[in-house]
């Protein structure tokens, strides 16, 4: 008995398991069959999320469309030949050698025959940029270069009606122009706040690649305040990975908001074409340029009357300064802005109208932009101590606003002489310089590296004024090179700093 009892057991379990050997994958499978249908569903309501982000690129598009415009030029070069070229043995007095057939044919062509007089020929050259209406009245926004020293320009707007432009004005130093054409009914463009723009923003690019007119392309902002990129005098870039190609130049950056935020102006490109990387004038900085341009024709702009420079670590802790965030002067021009408001070389600023300065492009940039006549008070630091002083800031005319960049460590390979009469003629420096010239330095070493160069002349040591080499020596010794020492360099009559460590 009791062994059919256990038989019998054998055999529920055995069929028990059997079973649920055959049902168990089905059960599991359904279960995550169930689990992939719940993403499913998940997903499918995410994606309206993302047909929203489609829509608003499509609603932007229809927003920005009737306010972007191409934009053709042509530039007419008259070139006349009638040019009497007379053998000459002589030397030519620009290149210091022989103005011969070989030079000639290399820089300028075949040689000429003596007294030919081929017709005049005439060449011409076109471009295509993009532009943004801003104004009802027919005013445009684009690129300078665009248009540089066009003879004929045309607009094309986005119903494919074309008509001439004229010019109203330029500015080189930020790559920006106005245009005025004469039509009705004209959409002009919103202008946001670049200042709101956040990293990492949908934006969208309009504009005439290649000649594809009304191209649209989609990225994010990259990065903003981009300097020193080498573009225009006056720079503070945003930079988007939105694709801009040639023909791009002079359009419009929007935001998702259908206003535009950037005026597209080039690329960083090893080839010629988009790779990633283009960059954009802020449209706070195209505001103040476009209406300076429409009132009086050219832009005005501040000018202070100092050379400024950067700060790094070790220069800034060589005036007991704490951090780098700020802006050090390194000259004042006589009788200039900034020297009749009490600046000095050596001072950092660290406020300007009332607002924190932060690095030197910035600064140039809100000197550039303060009407001439303003008075505004600057805070700089001096001597341990905060500073306030009043400058009332003058009209940048033929005077240059020097910066320098920054000034790195560098290494006493430099050769060094005093500033005698023979000395300051080969150099050309003046007889009364006070310091000491280098006249050598050596490749490679941190003294070149940090921009030295022959013709410079050193005229303090720390907080020590120097007239000669003696001097310079005496000074150097007092100096402890493993924690740095700040030199005070006069490069072609401007001063800054630079700091030697090893």
């Amino acid at each position: 008995m009791r062994f059919s009892r256990v038989l019998i057991y054998s055999l529920v379990v055995a069929a028990v398991a059997f079973t649920l050997g055959q049902t168990w994958p089905n059960i599991v499978g359904r279960a995550a069959y169930a689990v992939e249908s719940g993403q499913a569903a998940a997903a499918r309501g995410q994606l309206r999320h993302v047909n929203d982000l489609s829509a608003a690129f499509q609603e932007v598009t229809k927003a920005i469309k009737p306010s972007v415009v191409n934009i053709r030029s042509i530039r007419k070069i008259e070139i006349n030949n009638r040019i009497r070229i007379m053998p000459s043995p002589g030397r030519n007095p620009f290149f210091g050698s022989p103005f011969d057939n070989d030079f000639l044919e290399r820089f300028f062509g075949p040689r000429l025959q003596p007294w030919s007089t081929p017709d005049d020929q005439q060449y011409v050259q076109r471009g295509l940029g993009t532009g943004v209406i801003f104004s009802d009245d027919g005013y445009i926004i684009t690129n300078n270069h665009v248009v540089a020293k066009a003879d004929d320009i045309t607009v094309t707007l986005s119903d494919d009606r074309t008509l001439d432009a004229e010019v109203v004005g330029t500015d080189e130093k930020t790559d920006l122009a106005v245009l005025k054409i004469n039509a009705a009914d004209l959409m002009p463009a919103e202008l946001g706040d670049s200042a709101a723009i956040s990293v990492g923003e949908w934006v969208l690019a309009m504009g005439n690649p290649f000649g594809l007119s009304q191209t649209v392309t989609a990225g994010i902002i990259s990065a903003k305040g981009r300097a020193n990129v080498g573009i225009a005098e006056y720079e503070d870039f945003i930079q988007t990975d939105a694709a801009i190609n040639p023909g791009n130049s002079g359009g419009p950056l929007v935001n998702l908001e259908g206003k535009v935020i950037g005026i597209n102006t080039a690329i960083a490109t090893k080839t010629g074409a988009y790779q990633g990387v283009g960059f954009a004038i802020p449209t706070n900085m195209v505001k103040q340029i476009m209406e300076a341009i429409v009132e009086d024709g050219k832009v005005v702009r501040g000018w202070l009357g100092v050379t400024i420079q950067n700060l790094n670590e070790d220069l800034a802790a060589s005036f007991d300064f704490e951090g780098t965030e700020g802006v050090l002067i390194g000259d004042v021009i006589d009788n200039g802005p900034g020297d009749q408001a009490g600046i000095e070389p050596g001072d950092i600023v660290v406020r300007f109208d009332g607002k924190r300065v932060e690095d030197m492009n910035q600064f140039r940039n809100r000197i550039a932009a303060t009407k001439p006549g303003t008075t505004a008070e600057m805070e700089v630091f001096r001597d341990g101590k905060r500073k306030k002083l009043n400058v009332e800031i003058d009209e940048l005319e033929s005077q240059s606003f020097f910066a320098r960049g920054p000034a790195e460590p560098e290494d006493l390979g430099m050769r060094l002489q005093n500033i005698t009469p023979d000395v300051a003629q080969r150099l050309r420096l003046k007889t009364d310089e006070q310091g000491v010239a280098v006249t050598q330095v050596e490749p490679g070493s941190m003294a070149e590296k940090a921009g030295i160069r022959p013709g410079d002349v050193i005229i303090s040591v720390g907080r020590d004024r120097i007239g000669n080499l003696s001097e310079f020596r005496h000074a150097l010794v007092e100096q402890d090179l493993e924690k740095g020492v700040r030199l005070r360099v006069k490069t072609e009559g401007m001063q800054r700093f630079v700091f030697l460590k090893r």
